[in-house]
């Protein structure tokens, strides 16, 4: 996490796995007013992506089985197109300033443990 305290500056990187709650994360954090950007890491040979494009003040990887991943969008793929996923992922998973595993966990609950880390108190925009 880098030292921007402000919550007009602070940026949020999110990645993970296809369906691991990427857009759920972002939509909620955007209605308080907070900036977060969905990296789709999991699609690019650009380890670092997520530096290049974001650079974050928080980096939050969201951990999601290759059971949950395909039952939530109904996913047709092979263990191996996930396991390819999570090998574009392990830069950022390695950087990655909040870990949340988001198998059986409702969007809300994953939501507040994001907004219970960051070093503001973030507001419900109006």
């Amino acid at each position: 996490m880098t030292a921007s305290t402000r919550h007009g500056d602070f940026i949020i990187a999110i990645v993970g796995p296809c369906a691991s709650g990427k857009s759920a994360l972002a939509r909620g954090l955007a209605e308080r007013g907070i900036r977060a950007r969905q990296v789709v890491q999991e699609h690019s040979f650009v380890p670092e992506m997520w530096q290049i494009i974001t650079q974050p003040d928080l980096l939050v990887y969201l951990e999601t089985s290759f059971q949950t991943c395909s039952q939530r969008k109904n996913l047709n793929w092979r263990q191996r197109d996930y396991d390819e996923q999570l090998l574009r992922l392990a830069h950022a998973k390695e950087n990655c300033d909040l870990l949340i595993q988001t198998d059986g966990q409702s969007e809300a609950n994953v939501l507040e443990e994001v907004l219970s880390s960051l070093p503001f108190n973030p507001r419900p925009s109006s």
